[in-house]
Formats: structure tokens, sequence, C-alpha cells
């Protein structure tokens, strides 16, 4: 059997970074886990190719090869999902189809000849024991939730690591919150699962051995949500980097309650994390209480930030505008409290009702469902009818984007986090960022109309804090990505 397994295309989104990756020579920021961790599930006896859309075009002579194509898809990608299986299918394919976006809405899409929906460990092998009885069936799914400690090792022969800046790993599933929005618990339960530390160590190992020596994403959905299973795992992880010559640089998602936990933000510094993305969404309590995220209601998100600044991670953080509390101040508002924390990476997008979720059924029972969510918040589209008015809505949040991400705004982050950051991160540094260092003098030091702002903080950081200046030739080259996605919505 000749497998061949298919990443569709991912438009340029705010976290695509495909504008930044060029300073680096890359052609995407991550691989497709997924498929990844497929193909090694997969009968050993297979014939298996992956075609990451993102990184290679799909050839005739790629599916004129393949018995069987597999395509996985998020809801960003649904479009060119949709495409990949026209043309597999008009060559004759069988194809089978999983993933978030066929899990969600399977109905929406034509010409699959069988869906193996939900978490693969449970619904792969059902599919792969009645295709060797030859009676597959068009639909397989399971509300089972599977012990994810049997999870084999991804796949990696599969890809060209030079084609990728980061490589994705994970540790667990689910998170422990219910925030209305979120499709995190439709996909992978309220209940963390976490592999074993010795599982973890191994897939880590297994990259160590394919020549992998640059950053790593543990692409959890909470990687925090059991905290007393990672407090175990994490001692045994900096021993593993400590013994390795800290071959890698880490990053992962979490909540907020995670600067409430000083030793387990030393665990993870010690660990050679280096960034941690937060969902802060807003600083409207009534917003907050409305979405179900009471857990960030508590404390003081400017002291938070600053306290996981000063254990050498970078705070990221994920922020939303147009929930039906939101009153027509919650532009500037946004604005200030970005400004004031000091997140540089502010991902905003307007609220969307991804299907399944606890906010699309409360919107379709209101009746104020409209279209179907575009997969990205950045776009400026809208598949419902909030409460202020659409109008009002996307002017604020053009506005609001428009702002933070101006150099003037931008860079005073930038330097908000240097003053406060004490890097931690060990290891060597990889030659992409030399030469990337080297670009970034070029294009953004003489070429870009920024010019000023980059060279005052590139001159301030190596006078003052000489270690942080990675993360200052990172975080302007960013900024070129950025001033692209929100020059591209403002043209909307």
């Amino acid at each position: 059997m000749n497998a061949l397994l298919i990443y569709p295309e991912c438009p340029d989104t705010f976290w695509s970074f495909k504008y930044a990756l060029k300073f680096v020579s890359k052609k995407a920021s991550l691989p497709p886990l997924g498929l990844l961790t497929i193909g090694a599930m997969l009968p050993k006896k297979w014939n298996k190719k992956l075609v990451d859309m993102n990184v290679s075009e799909l050839k005739d002579k790629d599916i004129a090869w393949a018995d069987m194509v597999f395509i996985s898809s998020m809801i960003v990608q649904k479009d060119s999902a949709q495409r990949v299986i026209n043309i597999c299918k008009a060559q004759g394919k069988i194809i089978v189809a999983g993933g978030p976006v066929f899990t969600a809405q399977h109905e929406k899409f034509k010409g699959v000849d069988h869906f193996v929906l939900n978490e693969a460990e449970v619904s792969l092998p059902l599919f792969l024991k009645d295709l060797r009885k030859g009676k597959p069936k068009h639909i397989y799914s399971s509300k089972e939730r599977p012990d994810i400690t049997k999870t084999p090792v991804p796949l990696w022969s599969l890809i060209n690591f030079n084609d990728y800046a980061t490589m994705p790993v994970q540790y667990s599933r689910g998170c422990p919150f219910n925030c209305e929005f979120c499709d995190i618990i439709i996909m992978n339960g309220r209940i963390p699962r976490t592999k074993t530390p010795e599982q973890l160590l191994n897939e880590l190992q297994s990259l160590y051995d394919a020549g992998w020596r640059k950053s790593v994403f543990i692409v959890d959905d909470n990687f925090i949500g059991n905290k007393t299973n990672v407090k175990k795992m994490l001692p045994l992880l900096v021993k593993w980097q400590k013994e390795h010559k800290y071959p890698f640089i880490l990053m992962t998602e979490a909540s907020v309650n995670l600067a409430d936990d000083d030793e387990l933000m030393r665990m993870m510094s010690a660990a050679n994390f280096y960034k941690v993305f937060l969902g802060f969404e807003t600083p409207d309590a009534n917003s907050l209480k409305e979405c179900g995220k009471i857990q960030n209601i508590k404390g003081d998100v400017v002291e938070a930030v600053k306290a996981i600044h000063q254990h050498g991670m970078q705070v990221m953080g994920g922020f939303i505008v147009g929930f039906d509390s939101d009153t027509e101040n919650i532009f500037e508002t946004q604005i200030k409290f970005i400004q004031k924390i000091g997140v540089v990476t502010a991902m905003v997008g307007m609220l969307v009702a991804v299907p399944q979720t606890r906010l699309w059924n409360r919107l379709r029972s209101e009746g104020r469902l409209k279209g179907e969510a575009s997969g990205q918040n950045t776009d400026g589209s809208l598949n419902f009818v909030p409460r202020m008015g659409k109008e009002k809505l996307i002017e604020g949040y053009k506005r609001l984007l428009s702002t933070i991400y101006s150099p003037k705004n931008y860079y005073k982050r930038v330097n908000a986090l240097i003053k406060n950051y004490r890097p931690t991160a060990r290891g060597k540094i990889p030659r992409e960022e030399f030469i990337a260092f080297i670009r970034s003098m070029w294009r953004i030091g003489v070429l870009s109309k920024e010019r000023i702002y980059y060279w005052r903080l590139i001159l301030k950081t190596s006078i003052r804090k000489i270690k942080a200046l990675p993360t200052a030739v990172e975080l302007s080259i960013y900024r070129q990505h950025f001033e692209k996605i929100v020059n591209r919505l403002l043209a909307v």
C-alpha cells in the first residue's frame, strides 16, 4: 500500500510568520505533527510519503504514486483541503480525512471516502481493521479519550528538517477550563491527559538523534493543565537537557495562573523554556465572566507577566474583542492594557464562533450565527451578529491593530520586555540566528522606515542587557510580518 499524507495549504495568518521566516530561510514554522503521528500509526510495511503544501507543491506524480490519500486539516485550511480532495478524487484515489475541521463539520466536505474522526488512537485502528477485512465504513468516530501513553513517536523521516523553523512535540491533551469560545474541550476534553516523562524524553531523544538542534514547541492545549504530572516530569527534562548540553529551547501554551507558581516557573526556566503563550483575552471583567474565563479575573496581570519575564520566559498573548459585554470603549481599553502589560507578540482577534463550541451553540439558538468560521480571527471576518454592530466592531478592531503594531508602540513594548526580562536560555545560538541578525541590519536597519527604532533598541540592548539581544533582534523581525498582516486587514 502506498499511502500519501497531505497537509493542505495554510493562508498567511498572524501565526504563520511567513514574512519573518525569510530572515532564517525557512519555508514554514512547524511541520504537521498530526500526520507525522498518523504516519507512525499506519502499518510498517506500507510505503509512506508526506506532502506539506506549505513547503512544497502537490504534484500529479505524487498523487499517481498513491493507493490511498490521507488528509488532515484545521478549519483555516478548509478551502485548500476541499481543493486537494477534488484533485485527488479526479485521479480516482481513495480519500481518508481526519483532524479538527473534519471532526467539527465533516458533512461540509464532498468526495471523502472515509472519515476518521476524533482522536486517531481510537478511530484509526477501527478503520484499519475494517480495511484489512475489505469492508471499511464511511465514518469512524468515538467519544472515548485514549490513553496517550500509547501514542507512538512521530515519524520524523517523512519531513526535511531544513524546511522548518521549529519542531512540535506533544506532552498532554485537554484543558481543565471551559471557556465558551474554545473548542479544546470538544476535541480533547477537560481532563488533561499526559504522556509519561520517559515517553516525552524518548520523543526529544528521537529529534536529537535525527539531528535537530533548535527550538521545540510543546503544542499542548495547556501545558500546566495537570501541574502534578508536569512537576514530576520537569526535573527529568532538566536532567536530559543538561546531559545533552541544552540542544533545545522550548516554548509552549499555558494559562495565566502559571505566574502564581514560583516553583513551576523556576523548573520551566531550568528546563530551557524561553517562550509561553497565554490567553489574556480581555481586561474587562464582565467579558471574562461572560466567556467563562474566571481564572483570569483574579490577580494582577501586569505583575504576572513581569514575574514570567523575570524567569526568562517571554510572554506571548491572545486577546479578543467582540464579546457581548464589550462596549465601544473596549478598543482603547485593550490598547492601554496591551501596552501596560508589555506583551509584544499580541495576537488580537475578533471573537469567532467555532463549530460545536458553547458559543457557537448559544449564538445559533439566538439566531445570531451567520455563515462559517474562517478558522482565523485576524482576517476581519465575522460569522455572527455582534451586539455592538458589525461596522463598529470591525472599524474599532482595525484601529486597535494599527495602533499596537505601529513602530512607536511596538518598540515601546519591546523595550518594556527587555527591561524586565532575565534571559536564562542555554545552549548554542543557531547559525540561522546570526544570519537573521545580519539580514535584519540591512532590511530593517537600512531599508525600513522604522530603522531609528531598530537601532535604538539594538544599541540599548547591546549596552545594557547583551543576553537579551537575540530576543530584541527576533522581535524586530517579527514586526515585519505583523505589519504585513495588519496592512492587509486594513485594506479589506
